[in-house]
């Protein structure tokens, strides 16, 4: 058996994005549990970055990523529409008033003026125009590419059956053999607990929830120019989609079991019934639909660092739906706390104890 410095669980972006990191100054293995890389998470993104996506504690991490984001030709502008009715105006203020101080622009506009077809009693909204497409398929496989051109090894149909710390070394079992390393990194997004478990390390909560996603053709198309729509309840949002199509999605969160997924019928119908109280368009086809995962701890921020109470475990997890947008930021902190080195000039400025598995301690 190769003796590695670091074993990272999980090849989606948070995964990729670490080894890609550290590869160039420690040897790394990538254990894989299925046979292609980002199938239950990174691969059924909705594909979008936005600066208040994730709240106050996750945008100081997807500002900080946004150049290397820009630099690397992963982002196309979109802007964002948060829309509200006249009784949700405290939303509107408590939206602006959360962002004031952190850099991101935003402005209070009346979103009838921005959106064709929105319907009357949507008559409050902010403008995010910050927001962008991401090309989410090019930046994982780019990752992949750095950390293995770097020497990492991906090892895919490695399923993880067990995991032992002994004279100072992790001996991991997988069915694709059995891998030695100084370090485990837990990356494994809905399975991170069940890593954990494996490892004799203790659990944070975290949850897998099951996001749908649905892919229309409707009576206006979409048009170029046009933004991505939330509502400030966060009951629904849509983009648009090149050749005229929609994504929509009604926001659902619900709570699964770590496995594939696939859309339920009533979320569908929810979602396209949102939709057009909405707007005055008229939904002509359900073309695809699909869902996808997305893994929060309690207090819904990202964790990563070394477990206090068990040597060599790191975590690299609970990044929600927001880990492609924060990957640059994530996995520059991360990887200075693995290397124990300074970290990277982008995020420099960041506190990334809040993101660490201490603060679950007690």
């Amino acid at each position: 058996m190769t003796r590695y410095d670091i074993a990272i669980v999980g090849a989606g972006i948070a995964g990729a994005s670490l080894a890609a990191e550290v590869a160039p100054h420690a040897s790394v293995v990538i254990l894989e549990a299925e046979d292609q890389p980002g199938y239950h998470a990174t691969g059924r993104s909705a594909a979008f970055w936005s600066e208040t996506y994730g709240g106050p504690g996750v945008q100081p991490l997807t500002t900080a990523s946004g150049a290397a984001l820009r630099d690397g030709g992963y982002l196309d502008s979109l802007g964002s529409l948060h829309i509200a009715r006249r009784e949700e105006a405290a939303a509107v203020a408590a939206l602006l008033a959360e962002f004031a101080d952190s850099g991101v622009a935003l402005e209070a506009v009346d979103p009838r003026e921005h959106l064709a077809g929105l319907r009357d009693e949507w008559c409050l909204g902010v403008s995010e125009p910050s927001c962008a497409y991401i090309d989410v398929g090019g930046l994982h496989g780019d990752y992949l590419k750095a950390a293995t051109r770097a020497g990492a090894r991906l090892v895919l149909d490695a399923v993880l059956t067990s995991a032992v710390r002994e004279k100072g070394m992790w001996r991991l079992g997988t069915k694709a053999g059995e891998f030695t390393a100084d370090i485990l990194v837990d990356a494994a997004g809905a399975w991170a607990d069940v890593v954990a478990t494996a490892a004799g390390a203790r659990t944070l909560g975290i949850t897998p929830y099951r996001r749908t996603m649905v892919q229309l053709r409707t009576d206006p198309p979409t048009v170029a120019g046009m933004p991505h729509v939330t509502r400030i309840d966060g009951a629904m949002y849509f983009k648009p989609e090149a050749g005229g199509k929609l994504w929509l999605s009604p926001h659902d969160e619900a709570p699964v079991l770590p496995g594939d997924v696939a859309p339920e019928e009533i979320d569908v119908a929810v979602a396209i019934d949102r939709l057009e109280h909405t707007v005055d368009w008229r939904v002509l086809a359900v073309e695809r639909k699909w869902a996808g995962l997305r893994s929060f701890v309690p207090d819904r921020l990202p964790v990563f660092g070394f477990d206090a109470n068990r040597e060599g475990f790191f975590w690299c997890a609970g990044q929600g739906g927001f880990g492609i947008q924060t990957a640059p930021a994530i996995s520059r902190l991360a990887a200075a706390a693995l290397l124990r080195t300074s970290p990277h000039g982008s995020v420099a400025g960041i506190d990334s104890e809040i993101y660490g598995p201490g603060r679950f301690a007690d």
